[in-house]
């Protein structure tokens, strides 16, 4: 596999991961028996903002060549 592919498809993945961490750790937010817990809240958010950003940016990156 050429090298290129390689790194975009695992960029690809992992952040796919990140943005799958930040959705359960909502997820945990929310279902928490002890109430909401704001701290994991907004790492979740933040979590999914940077796993679906890197995703936009390295799909456009592979449409524009």
């Amino acid at each position: 596999m050429d090298p290129r592919r390689a790194h975009r498809a695992t960029s690809l993945v992992l952040s796919a991961a990140v943005a799958a961490i930040g959705v359960a750790l909502i997820v945990q937010a929310v279902t928490a028996s002890g109430g909401v817990n704001a701290t994991k809240l907004v790492l979740g958010a933040l979590f999914v903002a940077a796993g679906t950003a890197r995703l936009v940016v390295k799909l456009r990156e592979g449409r524009d060549r």
